[in-house]
């Protein structure tokens, strides 16, 4: 029982520190583009932020609900993200596989963002 809970903490302890550095990097990604911070706090509205941002319509959320399909929109996702803040495709694959350290790239780098949220009407 001790031998677990001496394992369990460290692994909470890191999980816990992983969000909450992605939860930041997220805020200040949405601040660049210009979107309240606060909406990485709150689920489902962030992602939609993160389409708005990417510029891509807001039924793309609905699309991540299917099976499979919701890969392709994902990464559909990650390319106009990483496209609008002037990143290539490499860095996509990046967003894909480390989100988190990819995210804070973003966040706490010194990219801009350059993109145009009109289709997400």
């Amino acid at each position: 029982m001790a031998l677990g809970l001496a394992i369990l903490i460290p692994i909470l302890f890191i999980a816990f520190s992983i969000v909450i550095l992605e939860i930041i990097a997220l805020w200040f990604v949405l601040e660049k583009a210009g979107e309240p911070g606060w909406a990485a706090i709150i689920p489902i509205y962030n992602y939609l932020m993160v389409i708005k941002i990417a510029g891509k319509p807001w039924w793309f959320i609905l699309l991540m609900l299917v099976p499979i399909v919701n890969l392709v929109i994902y990464i559909i996702i990650l390319n106009g993200l990483s496209r609008n803040f002037g990143k290539s495709e490499g860095f996509t694959v990046g967003l894909f596989f480390l989100r988190v350290i990819f995210i804070a790239i973003l966040g706490f780098g010194k990219s801009e963002y350059s993109g145009d949220k009109s289709n997400f009407s």
